[in-house]
């Protein structure tokens, strides 16, 4: 009596059990994609660590749970941590917040996304040519997953981010600035209008916005990490630099063009950061080949899914083919 899926197709197919309440996507990548359409046409909430899917067709995913009254709690610590600063901003009306249905965009003046700044914050820009493997995964603050670990030290991540929160919240890149905060307390911030500002804060524990996302709209009492006041001598904050850091750049370009750039950039990214893992390419590069296949792509305003999955196969033959002629 026990039905087994596989592959890419049995993910779709999962999803759809009737019987789910909630389905937290943490698959890596691109990969997410169709079973989270799949997942959200079934009606299933959607607690979402996977930020490639959102990046790739953010507009095409909340239409969809627009449509079949989805809801979508963010995973990620940053994300939460928005999400939870506008749930605490008062609304017109008395309903619970709804990411994409009742965000107070009007009232919302910046969106600090924070980020540690990764493991060569202060390392200087002429020493990056010669870093490695080993360098690239020791981040300092956080125990995360290879792909991800190196979009944080080249700052990717913060910039797939920026595009997840344009799309989770609705609102404009203008109004998503990044903040270098190395302590990691400070999860996001939200300024209203007004010049008050809403932060999340807890200890760098990913089991904290795990949790929230499987007990919202409640909080369960556990032994999870608490902050010590007392002990706290010092929050830093910093400018990210973009001429040291190019992929932060690349995202922004990608949120003023959106359309399928967004996808592209995903993808080619995706491609390098593999490559490099398995010592094709130099850390540097990763951000080069991003660059230059977002430079050849004709970009489509308004794709479907099926014009984002072509976007995305495009940008991956189009950097393994560049990332073939380079040298090591």
């Amino acid at each position: 009596s026990i039905k087994i899926y596989s592959g890419d197709e049995g993910l779709e197919e999962l999803v759809k059990d009737k019987r789910i309440d909630q389905v937290m996507f943490a698959l890596s990548g691109a990969a997410a994609l169709r079973p989270l359409v799949s997942a959200i046409k079934s009606g299933h909430d959607i607690a979402l660590a996977n930020k490639e899917a959102m990046v790739m067709a953010g507009p095409i995913i909340m239409r969809l749970a627009a449509r079949h009254k989805v809801n979508i709690l963010p995973v990620d610590s940053e994300q939460s941590a928005i999400w939870q600063a506008l749930s605490g901003q008062a609304c017109a009306d008395t309903r619970p917040y709804r990411i994409g249905r009742y965000a107070p965009l009007r009232s919302i003046r910046t969106i600090y996304l924070t980020a540690s700044g990764g493991p060569f914050r202060n390392m200087p820009k002429n020493r990056l040519s010669s870093v490695g493997i080993k360098d690239v995964l020791a981040h300092p603050r956080w125990r995360m997953g290879r792909k991800i670990t190196v979009d944080s030290a080249t700052l990717m991540n913060k910039g797939l981010e920026l595009l997840e929160a344009m799309f989770l919240f609705n609102i404009e890149a203008r109004k998503i600035k990044v903040l270098i905060h190395p302590e990691a307390i400070i999860h996001s911030m939200v300024e209203f209008a007004d010049g008050v500002v809403m932060a999340q804060l807890s200890q760098p524990d990913m089991r904290i916005p795990i949790q929230y996302a499987l007990s919202y709209p409640g909080r369960l009492a556990g032994d999870l990490p608490k902050i010590n006041f007392y002990s706290l001598k010092n929050l830093h904050f910093e400018k990210p630099n973009f001429d040291k850091f190019p992929a932060l750049g690349l995202a922004y370009q990608a949120a003023g063009e959106l359309g399928s750039m967004p996808a592209v950039l995903n993808a080619a990214n995706e491609e390098s950061v593999e490559s490099f893992l398995n010592k094709k390419i130099r850390f540097l590069d990763i951000p080069r080949v991003t660059a230059r296949v977002m430079s050849r792509h004709r970009r489509i305003n308004s794709p479907d899914l099926r014009q984002v999955m072509q976007a995305d196969a495009w940008a991956r033959e189009e950097a393994k083919s560049l990332i073939s002629s380079l040298k090591k």
